[in-house]
């Protein structure tokens, strides 16, 4: 069966089922490909990072099943129309075309022929951001593109670095140098014994508030959460919640929210996605303690990576993280 493109929401809507039913046979599953993430996206065009965008999104049947989407939409960027992909470009951290993997060629080879009878008002480019390093759609549109004579050019974005957690807590204390492992040990031992409670608590979507607060305190993220970027943060942890992939952490201090983490967990993975903090705790050093516990809690829950996603600050190598990139795929036909 040919290529459907989709142009409206509930037409997106009535393929949502079949959207994460998909997805779960990916290679690439992720939170950020989820339909609810991406429609949470759509809503608000990634919190006002783009101002507009025409829905694109690319549905391969076979015998009536959904075996091949590429959640695209249609905008302009650097002065010709493209096609991006939904989650583009810093909201939402992996990005990927879904298909089954014994299905992933077929698709991708159908894809670009689809592509190739849209006039080029339609399709200046196929811009795709936030593809992980290890994905295989890359070696396939690579293959598929060289095949036709098509323009590829490929460019790393950012370092991802990502926590293998082991069996248990102490093998993973283990696994760090000697002083990140004591500097661990010293501070939670404070946190747990000191004379002002420390309390981990894992709340709901309700909380959004106290978060945007201690993500605030930072200046920059408080430059970031403009009302449109608030309102879209908002409908990503609404739908996470829906899914149940939502974990809101908050470090509580004397009863008192000091520190927090906006993560996600899908499979046996923590993505972790946003933090904040209070700096009037700053000597209780509530954000190493919170990121400790909830390190400490994946492992006992079972999780076998803790991932930090894009950032290469020094903290989350500091912690044990290994890195691959992200890429960004520029796709035109001649």
């Amino acid at each position: 069966m040919p290529i459907e493109f989709i142009r409206d929401v509930p037409s997106w809507e009535r393929i949502t089922a079949e959207w994460n039913t998909l997805l779960a046979r990916c290679a690439t599953e992720n939170p950020f490909l989820r339909s609810e993430f991406l429609r949470a996206w759509w809503d608000h065009l990634g919190g006002g990072e783009w101002p507009s965008g025409e829905l694109r999104i690319a549905v391969w049947r076979e015998n009536g099943e959904v075996l091949g989407i590429a959640p695209l939409f249609r905008s302009g960027r650097d002065g010709e129309t493209r096609l991006l992909l939904i989650g583009s470009v810093e909201i939402s951290d992996y990005l990927d075309i879904l298909s089954v993997p014994d299905k992933l060629p077929v698709f991708c080879a159908n894809l670009l022929d689809a592509l190739a009878g849209l006039p080029a008002e339609e399709f200046g480019a196929l811009d795709l951001f936030n593809l992980q390093a290890g994905s295989p759609t890359i070696p396939i549109l690579e293959r598929e593109t060289a095949r036709r004579g098509w323009a590829l050019s490929r460019m790393p974005l950012q370092i991802c670095p990502v926590i293998d957690l082991p069996a248990s807590w102490e093998e993973y204390l283990s696994a760090l140098d000697k002083k990140s492992r004591h500097e661990i040990r010293r501070k939670l031992r404070r946190a747990e014994s000191g004379e002002e409670k420390m309390e981990l608590n894992i709340l709901g979507a309700r909380e959004m508030e106290e978060f945007f607060r201690l993500m605030a305190c930072d200046e920059h993220k408080a430059a970031f959460l403009t009302p449109v970027m608030r309102d879209q943060f908002r409908s990503i942890a609404e739908a996470a919640e829906q899914a149940g992939m939502l974990e809101l952490a908050f470090l509580e201090i004397g009863g008192r929210k000091a520190a927090a983490y906006m993560n996600f967990t899908l499979g046996k993975r923590v993505w972790v996605y946003n933090s904040g903090m209070d700096p009037q705790y700053a000597a209780s050093s509530p954000g190493w303690v919170l990121l400790a516990m909830l390190i400490r809690r994946a492992i006992e829950t079972g999780y076998r990576a803790f991932d930090f996603m894009r950032g290469d600050e020094p903290y989350k190598f500091q912690w044990g993280g290994k890195g691959d990139p992200v890429l960004r795929l520029i796709i035109r036909r001649p």
